[in-house]
């Protein structure tokens, strides 16, 4: 067997401009030829158009297509309801989809009559089902919507089916089998494809492996030609057949998949089929090629010829594939069949790289530009011809003339969806007499729907063929339009709708991305961090003076126990010396942002060293560690690109402490922001993580960052952070870490800062997630298991406690369990680890600690074992009956899990307020009013639906919490750099007449502004991938307390709130001890000296809950508004309508 191909870098290929002008000369088609080849498709066209009427499918697609609301509600019905066991919700997510669209705009516009009368059914039940009217019609209509649900529910279930009819041949394989024989009677073969998503879990990939060999068994009696050709054939999914098929796990791909696919072989070769492997996204491309080359080597398999391999003609290695393929062809001296297809997975493929940070795409970006390669490709395979079998398949008249025009009479075949592209293939059959296959799903109406999205997906876009061909409106010979010639004329050849992973976000350089699936990527890392693997590193207090330091210690790797390095925690002295000489960073904004600019370049360039440390000192997987330097990075180029309009001055000297769980990501963004905004930074990292965060320090100063306005402080918290946030010299404080210390370094700054020195905290969650029935289990099983259980559970954004509605629980949880026992868990700086340490034996033991006392009582679920040695915790799923259970937040890998009825998720809601917590949540639903209101009842800073939980991108979901959860404002956006600047109060206000606000007069003026709280204030959208949509909402706080002192500047106060949208209740010579007792609002201003003020901050940071600020100053955005943000996923569906509509439309 062959090692794989190494491929170079995306960035070292060719430019998608040469590509085209290399296969355009490759296809070898002159003008008369051109000339020839639209001809004839346009001949095609108008046959097409003369004949029958379009099938319902076609008619559908025609009338309801991807630019269309309604298209896009089908498309999202048909994706959800048939998997919907229970009523109720069915009841709700028809609704949903139905009732808000305009069915009369598309009435008796088709040419199908089935058409019609499908949108007139929709019609009616929509307006049946619309209860908006008022009066006594609006009640009516609501009670013939009651009368009328079951009715209407069995209605659109049977028009679900009968569209998946039109796509699947049959739901067994024997149905499928009778079903073929009536089209094979006419000159047709057939192709059948089991369907599926790929496999979660072990259970899956033997169901489907038994599923395809059963299938063989049944199609064998259909295979009665000595010529292969002739026969039917099968077709296999790999990502089906094995649970981890990725390149993280190329070894155990290799041992447990490569049997498996050769016994299917087997059984195909012994049957007379052909045995098709199916092709799937790019990551798994090189994968695929390794399989099917050990397959191939396989002696038992000589001297057949049925073994097929799809090639997707969008992917810009396609000809490299194909030359490969042939390579192997020559080696094992056997015959191959070769399906050229346009390609199926466009749109995910443009989301993976832009995700990546990759600097190109895989495939071309216009669909002219696939059609220029699928002749190119065709055109090759001609000439392979000795050793290839050329199957086609499309449902495009021009590339069924173009390959009319390069057959030459060579041996090819032309293949078809069942259910789509009949009449083409009927006169080409008849005409040509070429053979046609016809590529045919089999399964249950269930497991049809993901396949049918893809369909309606690829065919519902104005550009497709499909579509165009009953579009009358639309010249034939401009359907049939020559691709070569088109894309000849192009400029740009690269989609301007399409941003690259690097140009993602406006004004600013994406981070660099590593694409793990990629042996060139791999072999990059690996070479860079090798040097490191053994290496001792070392930290100490980076000061700008001189250096007391304390007792060496060494620090050991979580996962093995071997010694990383050692460091110097910082002294008293130390902390004194730093604070002396810590000077804010005068620069002006453009020169200090050019210094972050080069740090996030460094930072970049030492990606070996960073990775190495990150996975030896804090037990960082590669994912991690890749996702933990970009994050890094964004941080920086992010700040430096917002601070260019700082108003005001510094703050002074903050002092930031940060984390062990991102010791670099977190500490690079909280010192980047605070020295972006011009002051002087001490850095506290967290013990367990000095070594980290003493390589990106030197690295900022590298850069230019003076060690005046940087120096980096190592120690416990409880002797350096606690001199540090008790010191009058520190002006500001910058925290991320457990909400019980954040109170703690509250109440120090009350007592012994400023009064008004702001804190920006961001500390833990109670994180939730729901899952209700109309979810795709397999979306959802993926989601929680990284959500619970990636990074080993040490995030602040992981779920922490999962609901799932009663309908759907077992088999959800019973997928989940076979998922987890396919993680493995062990040495983070291997890439086929999944889970790695906990941070430390402290760690490890709280969490073992709980785990065992939900054994005790019987709770425990699910637990996968422990590797030998380092501070390892196994996955666990615990059941509880309510978030409540949990009292507090448990950092690792363990799961809770709780249930819910359909009628009952007002009550979930309810439970996960009553924490008081507010990070993270996540929603798995296909019912977006459901969604809507989650959102609007939910006070959590950063919402998440049908995707995971964690991995927030900085500037497209800035992250932090409310409530327990953190202060504000969200880092990586918007509004975190003004909290870090000087914002003094107007110099000139008197305290005008005394007035004393009585407690009780203050507390019915809160209660009288109670309703205006929350009121969505603006909404922006922010840049990122595409097939997701961010938006930041800005919603009022609870009221702000303007205590003067005196009338006249809380009077001032007042003003200076409402200018930002906020509300304020004016209370001069409010009794500082009336803050501990007030309740419903979010802060105080108080612009009187540090000695007068401090009572009230005492009292603000002695009460129980929220953290409270004391405003010294103007108040920012952050102070009036609370930020919550919200992430969906728009391709759960199963595609990117959106983009493949703008695509379609440029080409």
């Amino acid at each position: 067997m062959l090692a794989a191909v190494p491929q170079p870098p995306l960035s070292d290929r060719p430019t998608e401009a040469d590509l085209v002008a290399r296969l355009i000369a490759e296809a070898d088609l002159d003008a008369e030829a051109r000339a020839r080849i639209v001809a004839r498709g346009a001949s095609l066209v108008r046959r097409i158009r003369q004949g029958s009427r379009p099938g319902l499918m076609e008619g559908f697609l025609a009338e309801y297509g991807l630019s269309t609301d309604e298209g896009i509600a089908l498309m999202c019905l048909a994706e959800a309801l048939l998997r919907v066991p229970d009523a109720d919700t069915m009841d709700a997510l028809i609704e949903d989809k139905i009732a808000p669209s305009d069915w009369n705009r598309h009435l008796g516009r088709s040419a199908s009559s089935l058409v019609n009368a499908s949108t007139w059914a929709l019609m009616l039940t929509g307006k049946v089902l619309d209860d908006r009217e008022p009066g006594v019609a609006g009640h009516l209509r609501g009670l013939m919507k009651r009368m009328g649900e079951p009715v209407i529910r069995a209605a659109v279930a049977r028009a679900m089916k009968q569209m998946g009819r039109q796509f699947v041949l049959g739901e067994t394989i024997e149905d499928a089998l009778d079903r073929a024989a009536e089209l094979e009677g006419r000159g047709y073969s057939y192709s059948y494809d089991m369907l599926g998503e790929a496999a979660r879990t072990e259970a899956d990939a033997r169901r489907y492996h038994l599923a395809y060999s059963r299938a063989i068994t049944a199609i064998a009696a259909a295979a009665r030609s000595r010529d292969i050709r002739d026969n039917p054939g099968i077709s296999v999914k790999l990502s089906a057949l094995h649970p981890r098929y990725e390149v993280a796990k190329r070894a155990r791909v290799m041992a447990e998949l490569v049997p498996r696919v050769t016994a299917l072989a087997g059984l195909a070769r012994a049957a007379g089929l052909g045995f098709n492997i199916d092709a799937e996204e790019a990551e798994r491309l090189d994968l695929s090629l390794e399989v099917i080359e050990a397959a191939l080597s396989e002696p038992s398999l000589g001297g057949w010829d049925g073994f097929g391999v799809v090639v997707q003609a969008y992917g810009r290695r396609a000809g490299e594939v194909l030359d490969r393929l042939y390579g192997m062809a020559v080696r094992f001296d056997r015959k191959l069949m070769v399906r050229l297809v346009k390609g199926a997975y466009w749109d995910g493929e443009v989301k993976r790289a832009q995700v990546l940070g990759l600097e190109d795409f895989p495939v071309f970006t216009r669909k002219m530009a696939t059609d220029v390669s699928y002749i190119a490709q065709a055109r090759k395979l001609f000439a392979m011809s000795d050793r290839i079998y050329p199957q086609f398949a499309t449902h495009n008249a021009h590339t069924v003339a173009a390959i009319l025009e390069m057959a030459e009479g060579r041996p090819f075949e032309f293949q078809r969806l069942h259910g789509m592209g009949e009449r083409l293939h009927d006169l080409v059959l008849a005409e040509e007499g070429t053979r046609c296959r016809i590529y045919a799903p089999v399964g249950a109406h269930r497991d049809l729907l993901a396949y049918l999205v893809r369909r309606l997906l690829e065919n519902g876009a104005n550009s497709s063929f499909v579509n165009q061909i009953v579009d009358e409106s639309i010249r034939p010979e401009a359907v049939a339009a020559c691709p070569l010639t088109a894309m000849e004329g192009m400029t740009p050849v690269p989609n301007p709708v399409l941003r690259t992973g690097s140009d993602l976000f406006p004004g600013r350089r994406n981070s660099r991305g590593f694409d793990l699936a990629s042996e060139a990527d791999l072999a990059l890392i690996d070479s860079a961090r090798a040097p490191h693997q053994t290496a001792l590193f070392d930290a100490r207090p980076l000061l700008a003076g001189s250096l007391a330091g304390g007792q060496r210690r060494e620090v050991a790797n979580p996962a093995t126990g071997a010694r990383v390095g050692n460091a110097i925690p910082a002294s008293l002295p130390d902390v004194e010396a730093a604070l002396h000489h810590a000077v804010p960073w005068e620069a002006r904004p453009e020169d200090r942002a050019e210094v972050l600019q080069r740090a996030a370049d460094l930072y970049e360039q030492a990606f070996g060293p960073i990775f190495a440390l990150l996975a030896r000192e804090a037990g960082k997987t590669l994912p991690d560690a890749v996702g933990e330097l970009r994050e890094a990075v964004d941080f920086l180029r992010y700040y430096a690109a917002e601070g260019a309009a700082l108003d005001g001055a510094p703050l002074g000297t903050v002092v930031c402490i940060s984390p062990w769980n991102f010791p670099l990501a977190i500490f690079t963004g909280q010192i980047a922001a605070a020295l972006m905004a011009g002051n002087a930074v001490l850095a506290k990292p967290a013990e367990q993580t000095p070594l980290i965060a003493a390589l990106a320090v030197e690295l900022l100063h590298r850069a230019g960052v003076p060690t005046t306005a940087l120096q980096l402080l190592p120690g416990e918290g409880g002797t350096v952070g606690a001199a540090l946030t008790r010191d009058p010299r520190v002006k500001g404080v910058v925290f991320t870490g457990s909400t019980e210390t954040a109170l703690a370094i509250r109440r120090s700054m009350a007592e012994h800062l400023d009064p008004s020195a702001p804190l920006i905290a961001e500390t833990g969650g109670l994180n939730a997630m729901i899952v209700d029935s109309t979810a795709l289990p397999e979306q959802a099983v993926r989601d929680i298991l990284a959500s619970a259980f990636q990074s080993a559970g040490q995030r602040c954004s992981a779920l922490r406690c999962l609901y799932l509605q009663e309908d759907v629980a077992e088999g959800v949880l019973e997928m989940l369990f076979g998922a987890m026992d396919e993680l493995r868990l062990g040495d983070p700086w291997d890439l086929a680890t999944d889970v790695g340490p906990v941070i430390d034996a402290e760690a490890q033991a709280g969490i073992r600690d709980w785990i065992a006392t939900a054994r005790a009582e019987g709770r425990v679920l699910k637990e996968l074992p422990m590797p030998e040695g380092g501070t390892f915790v196994g996955p666990t799923v615990i059941r509880v009956a309510s978030i409540r259970e949990m009292g507090r937040e448990i950092f690792g890998p363990v799961l809770h899990v709780a249930t819910f009825r359909a009628s009952g998720i007002d009550r979930v809601i309810e439970e996960i307020e009553a924490t008081g917590f507010g990070l993270t949540f996540g929603l798995h639903s296909r019912i977006d009013d459901r969604v809507q209101t989650l959102v609007g009842r939910l006070r959590i800073g950063n919402i998440y639906v049908n995707r995971n939980q964690i991995g927030a991108v900085v500037g497209s979901q800035p992250f932090g919490g409310e409530g327990l959860s953190g202060t504000g404002p969200k880092a990586g956006g918007p509004s975190y750099l003004a909290r870090l600047r000087a914002r003094p109060a107007p110099p000139s206000i008197g305290a005008g007449a005394d007035h004393e606000a009585g407690e009780a007069e203050v507390q019915a003026a809160l209660d009288r502004l109670a309703d205006e709280v929350g009121l969505s204030l603006s909404t922006h959208v922010l840049p990122g991938p595409t097939g997701e949509s961010n938006r930041l909402s800005c919603l009022r706080r609870p009221p702000l307390l303007c205590l003067g002192p005196g009338a006249e500047a809380a009077r001032a106060q007042a003003e200076a709130v409402r200018a930002l949208g906020g509300l304020a209740i004016e209370a001069p010579g409010l009794p500082a001890t009336a803050l501990g007792r007030l309740g419903g609002f979010s802060g105080a201003l108080h612009w009187g000296g540090a000695e007068e003020a401090r009572p009230h901050a005492l009292a603000l940071a002695g009460r129980a809950g929220p953290i409270l600020p004391l405003i010294g100053g103007l108040p920012d955005d952050a102070h009036v508004v609370v930020e919550r943000h919200l992430c969906v996923d728009t391709t759960a569906s199963g595609g990117n309508a959106e983009l493949l509509a703008a695509a379609s439309a440029t080409g």
